[in-house]
């Protein structure tokens, strides 16, 4: 059995499971509404307030999607009601964000033109500017595939270098420095 294909998932109170004919999950809470299609091969049943995730035998694609599925709706439940949130972190000199109107993103990242990133409807942007602080982007959502897809994209644009670690990283992420050229030995 999967370890994490095995555990139940616990539904909050305010939060709403449906579980469609056509083997799509639904879930609703305080914060949205989220849909996954769940494969047909896994059978996923309601006792009370816990959903449970079974599959029909020990094939490897049906071993995969167990864990997998159960994941999902897991991060289902977690979206609508708490949220997921990323901080992203602009290390450089003259690195800016922007937060323009419609969900649009500004980005000054070093090249010789501006970079604008139109982000979705379903997450929430704060991008905050300070003189004596790094710049940094706050992203929210109920949607954690979304939202860290979002988050890449942006990450894409000025990965962090291992020399003096200039680029967009994720706030607490520690990275692997590289030392310099070595000083002249003769």
């Amino acid at each position: 059995m999967s370890r994490i294909g095995k555990l139940p998932i616990e539904i909050p109170a305010g939060v709403q499971v449906t579980i469609g004919e056509d083997h799509t999950l639904t879930v609703k809470g305080p914060l949205g509404t989220l849909t996954q299609q769940v494969n047909p091969a896994i059978t996923v049943t309601r006792e009370g307030n816990t959903l449970h995730f079974t599959r029909p035998d020990d094939n490897k694609t049906n071993r995969s999607m167990h864990g997998l599925y159960r994941s999902l709706v897991n991060n289902m439940v977690t979206g609508v009601t708490k949220g997921f949130e990323l901080k992203m972190e602009l290390v450089g000199v003259g690195y800016r964000v922007e937060q323009l109107p419609n969900n649009v993103l500004d980005l000054v990242l070093g090249y010789s033109h501006h970079i604008y990133i139109q982000l979705p409807p379903e997450i929430t942007l704060e991008a905050k500017s300070d003189k004596r602080a790094n710049p940094l982007i706050t992203l929210k959502s109920t949607d954690k595939q979304l939202i860290g897809q979002v988050a890449a994209k942006i990450r894409s644009f000025r990965e962090p270098e291992p020399y003096k670690g200039k680029g967009i990283k994720f706030v607490g992420e520690q990275l692997r420095r590289k030392a310099g050229k070595a000083a002249g030995v003769k």
